[in-house]
């Protein structure tokens, strides 16, 4: 059994720790209401955008641009977006478990497009090739880094050194509850609801002045838009995360410092009946 000594020391430095995770949590709180409201806010709009650009590319025939082509060379470009912290429970290590789980992403055919540390280094351990660094990116998201690092791979794309666009990110469903999402950019992916939608509007989209300076302004917002809007939402279910993990680092640390409470009280005591003990049995001996 542990001393009295060793067990009001662990009691107290968990009650240390449980201060720290007080005031992360406290900090976590605030940093979300600011990032909720404004993944909230802007979320319709790059729903609209990506439904928007789908519509519009079925409605289109003919048209050869190299946004647009499907090609068999060249390596599948992944962006994921994490943390450059960690203590926020599985969402770093769940975006990594969704890249490695997906048999269309090996080491040997495709490129990581890293913005933030954590996934860059799950990744890296896993033998994935590391194409860019961004990680500085996730202390502060705004549309022209969005724009930036999407001008990157958008010029990579066009040149044919790779051949698709993939989005890995942390989907902001509400405060509790973050979904790990995979989204191809490009080529824009149709699904076959889509298609049965479009299939009954006859209806061929018309572009002015052309279809090729058309597609060359609007791909590039397209793309753009959909990576500042994962950026948002990263943020928002990051400290969505670390708010829940630091709750719950709370709770436990509280039910450790009960436990070693009672346990220090029994070993007081016994100390004390066992030093009663004794006195009553010199007391006796003396008589």
């Amino acid at each position: 059994m542990a001393s009295m000594r060793d067990i009001k020391r662990r009691r107290t430095s968990i009650s240390s720790t449980q201060q720290i995770t007080k005031a992360m949590k406290l900090v976590s709180t605030v940093k979300l209401q600011k990032a909720k409201s404004h993944a909230e806010s802007t979320t319709p709009y790059f729903n609209y955008m990506y439904n928007t650009v789908c519509s519009m590319l079925l409605k289109t025939k003919n048209i050869h641009h190299p946004y647009l082509e499907k090609r068999e060379e060249g390596k599948k470009a992944v962006i994921v977006i994490s943390s450059n912290r960690g203590l926020a429970g599985g969402y770093n290590s769940n975006i990594v478990k969704l890249i490695r789980d997906d048999e269309r992403f090996t080491p040997e055919n495709s490129v990581m497009y890293c913005i933030g540390h954590k996934a860059m280094e799950g990744l890296t351990h896993r033998g994935y090739v590391v194409g860019c660094d961004e990680s500085d990116v996730m202390e502060a998201p705004t549309y022209e880094d969005a724009a930036r690092v999407c001008g990157m791979l958008l010029e990579a794309y066009a040149a044919g050194e790779i051949s698709e666009i993939h989005l890995a990110y942390t989907h902001f469903k509400n405060t509790v509850v973050h979904v790990p999402t995979m989204l191809q950019l490009l080529p824009v992916d149709i699904t076959a609801e889509e298609q049965e939608e479009t299939a009954s509007d006859n209806v061929l989209m018309n572009f002015e002045p052309n279809a090729e300076e058309a597609i060359n302004m609007i791909i590039p917002k397209y793309v753009t838009s959909l990576l500042y809007g994962a950026l948002i939402e990263a943020v928002a279910s990051e400290n969505g995360a670390r708010m829940q993990a630091m709750d719950s680092a709370t709770s436990n640390a509280e039910e450790m410092i009960d436990k070693l409470t009672l346990s220090y009280n029994r070993a007081r005591q016994g100390s004390i009946t066992q030093e009663l003990t004794e006195i009553i049995a010199g007391a006796e001996a003396i008589s």
